[in-house]
């Protein structure tokens, strides 16, 4: 019976070893897989860190570029408005010379022993400044006198029967209109021939 009792133990004891040794391996391999969440965790936080420096550094460079094109739009904003403001100032410079030669005209012709003949040439001398102001900055008459009647331009203020110019045609130009750069201004006011009755 005792010998029963010693097979019966050291089963029992060979039953617990196997039981110790395999809570110990289970136990390594816990071991084992924390380490390696340790190390999958240093790496992770490494990573998530990096990921924060690249954002700060992507944030940064964005902010600066807002930054930047915020100052272009009041630069570019600020020189709109010196165009504008000052668009006509060589304009205006070509004109105060004709405006000076105004002034002297006037002046002679307030004299009373003024000669006629003087104050003509001035004024047509006048009349040429402004023509060549008016040119040199794109500005062009629209004088459509025995031109055929063009509705863009012209402005036909009345009908004058004629029998010696087709009918629809510029027989008398009222006040002169003006094009700027090839765009309209003011349309000539005109006369229109139409046919006699």
């Amino acid at each position: 019976m005792t010998d029963v009792k010693d097979g019966e133990a050291r089963e029992a004891l060979d039953e617990e070893n196997g039981a110790v040794d395999s809570f110990d391996e289970e136990l390594a391999e816990a071991v084992e897989e924390s380490e390696q969440a340790e190390h999958s965790a240093d790496e992770l936080n490494a990573l998530l860190e990096a990921a924060r420096q690249k954002a700060d550094e992507h944030y940064e460079k964005l902010m600066r570029a807002h930054a930047e094109i915020e100052n272009l739009k009041r630069r570019h904003a600020q020189e709109i408005e010196k165009a504008h403001k000052f668009a006509l100032e060589r304009f205006v410079n070509e004109l105060l010379g004709v405006r000076d030669s105004l002034e002297l005209g006037h002046a002679a012709a307030m004299n009373e022993d003024a000669n006629i003949e003087r104050l003509r040439e001035g004024t047509e001398l006048t009349l040429k400044m402004l023509a060549d102001v008016m040119t040199k900055f794109g500005v062009e008459q629209v004088d459509p006198i025995d031109q055929p009647f063009d509705p863009e331009y012209h402005q036909a203020m009345a009908t004058v029967p004629r029998e010696d110019v087709p009918p629809n045609t510029v027989v008398d130009v009222i006040q002169k209109g003006y094009v700027l750069n090839g765009r309209l201004v003011r349309p000539a006011l005109v006369a229109v021939s139409q046919a006699a009755s």
